[in-house]
C-alpha cells in the first residue's frame, strides 16, 4: 500500500500490496476472487485505486458490494465495475466463483485497440453493478475470455501483450453487451464518446472548480451543445454533472477520513468551510457534521 497522509482513503494498486509501475500503460492484472479473497477471510475492505479500472466478475457466490456510499447484495453472475478513485470494498461468500480484472486507465484509452475504445468506454463513466443473466450464453463466454487472460498470464509468449489487450477488450464489450443495448447509429457513439471525455476532463478538474465554458472550451464544443449532451446522457445539465462529482468525493471523505470538515473543504477546493457546509447542505438537505454521524464517518 503507498504511503498516505491522514486524510486519505486508503489506497492499493492491487489490494493488500503495493506494485510499482501498476498504473503504466501496458500494465493488466487478472486473477481469480479465492486467491486473494480467502487470505483475507473473503473480506476486501474500503479502499481505492489510482489510474486503474477494475471489474470484477462474481459468476457463481455471492457477495455484498459497498460503491461509495451504496450497497448492495448480489448473487451470481453478476459483473461490478470500479472506475479509478471509487471507493469500493466486498465480503464474499466463501468460495464463491469469479474473476478480479485490473487494467491501467492508458492502456484502455491509448492502447492498440483506441479505435474500438467507444463500443465499452461509457462502461468506466460511474461504479455500476452489472446484470449478466439477460443473455444466458453470456456468462459461459466471459468464463471462457477469463481462462484465455489467465493462461496468457501465466507463459510469456510473442505478441502476449497484444493479445491481452484484445481479450480485455472482449471481456469488457462483453459486459457492455449486457450493461444496456447499443444503438448501430455512428453519431450516438459520438455523442457517447463525447460525454466521457467530458465526464474524464470532470474527474481531473472538479476540485479546481472550472467553469461550464472551460469544459466546453477544453472539448471544443460550446457550452449549449455541452449541456444538451448532458441533458441526453444524464439527465442533468453540465453544471449538475460537476457539482454531482463534487458532491460525491464530498461524501466519501466525510465517511471515510478523519479530518476536520473546514481541512475536507479546502482539499476540495472551497475557499471558505462555510461555503462548503451551504453547498453539501443544499444538495442532501443536511450539514456535512449531520451526514458524518448518519453514516457512521471515521
Amino acid at each position: 500500500m503507498e504511503a498516505r497522509g491522514a486524510t486519505e482513503i486508503p489506497r492499493f494498486a492491487l489490494y493488500g500490496e503495493e506494485t510499482p509501475g501498476a498504473a503504466d500503460a501496458g500494465f493488466v492484472h487478472v486473477e481469480d476472487i479465492r486467491s486473494r479473497s480467502r487470505l483475507y477471510n473473503w473480506e476486501i475492505r474500503p479502499h481505492t485505486h489510482r489510474g486503474l479500472f477494475q471489474t470484477v466478475v462474481v459468476l457463481d457466490g455471492g457477495a455484498r458490494v459497498q460503491l461509495d456510499d451504496r450497497s448492495a447484495e448480489i448473487a451470481g453472475p453478476h459483473a461490478i465495475i470500479i472506475p479509478p478513485a471509487s471507493v469500493h470494498a466486498f465480503q464474499f461468500r466463501p468460495d464463491s466463483h469469479g474473476y478480479v480484472l485490473t487494467v491501467a486507465e492508458a492502456m484502455l484509452f491509448q492502447g492498440s485497440g483506441v479505435q474500438s475504445r467507444p463500443l465499452f468506454e461509457a462502461l468506466f463513466l460511474e461504479p455500476a453493478i452489472v446484470d449478466l443473466t439477460h443473455d444466458p450464453e453470456a456468462p459461459g463466454r466471459i468464463d471462457a475470455l477469463f481462462g484465455h487472460l489467465m493462461a496468457e498470464a501465466r507463459w510469456r509468449q510473442p505478441g502476449q501483450a497484444l493479445m491481452s489487450e484484445w481479450l480485455v477488450g472482449a471481456v469488457l464489450l462483453m459486459i457492455e453487451r449486457q450493461r444496456v443495448p447499443r444503438s448501430s447509429s455512428r453519431t450516438e457513439r459520438a455523442r457517447a464518446a463525447l460525454f466521457a471525455r467530458f465526464r474524464a476532463l470532470v474527474e481531473e478538474h472538479y476540485a479546481e472548480h472550472w467553469p461550464i465554458p472551460r469544459y466546453a472550451d477544453a472539448l471544443g464544443v460550446t457550452e449549449r451543445q455541452l449541456n444538451r449532451l448532458c441533458r441526453l446522457h444524464g439527465d442533468r445539465s453540465a453544471f449538475e454533472v460537476v457539482q454531482d462529482r463534487l458532491l460525491l468525493e464530498a461524501r466519501r471523505r466525510l465517511i471515510y477520513i478523519a479530518a476536520p470538515v473546514s481541512l475536507l473543504a479546502y482539499e476540495l477546493g472551497f475557499e471558505d468551510p462555510a461555503y462548503f457546509s451551504r453547498f453539501f447542505k443544499k444538495l442532501t438537505g443536511m450539514t456535512p457534521a449531520a451526514f458524518r454521524r448518519q453514516h457512521g464517518g471515521v
